[in-house]
């Protein structure tokens, strides 16, 4: 499972699309719908949240806006409904882990993204997510 702290415009298809079912799969996770994944390190950041299925609700939701920009078809009825709630705090230094890792990702599948991503000086993160100043998080399983 891959939750990505940067904006989805960022990614592939291929990565937008894997981002929307396993964002939807933390969502059942943290609606203790399912067995597995409940213990996944990714899900640490939103489970230490007030109200984790809101910080999940809108993190699909923003992946959903991103799709629907692209004219994909995500379903928005599958996303629960959410209220107000506080970003969530990302170091800068998970931000340029993740950057380095998707950049690995579209080399092979997207080479055309991949140089785009090239010439970016700063990558935005989730509109879920405020940047901090920091190591790579402690969650965060380095490959």
């Amino acid at each position: 499972m891959r939750l990505w702290s940067l904006h989805p415009q960022y990614l592939d298809a291929k990565g937008l699309v894997a981002l929307w079912r396993e964002g939807l799969l933390a969502q059942k996770v943290l609606q203790a719908q399912t067995k597995g994944y409940r213990n996944h390190p990714q899900l640490n950041r939103f489970k230490q949240t007030t109200d984790p299925l809101a910080h999940i609700a809108y993190y699909l939701d923003m992946v959903q806006q991103e799709a629907t920009r692209r004219e994909y078809r995500f379903d928005r009825s599958k996303i629960v409904p959410y209220t107000d709630f506080s970003p969530i705090t990302v170091t800068t230094g998970q931000i340029q882990y993740e950057v380095r890792h998707l950049q690995q990702k579209l080399k092979q599948r997207d080479p055309s993204r991949y140089e785009m991503s090239q010439d970016i000086e700063t990558f935005e993160p989730h509109p879920l997510f405020q940047v901090i100043e920091g190591d790579i998080e402690s969650w965060e399983v380095i490959t």
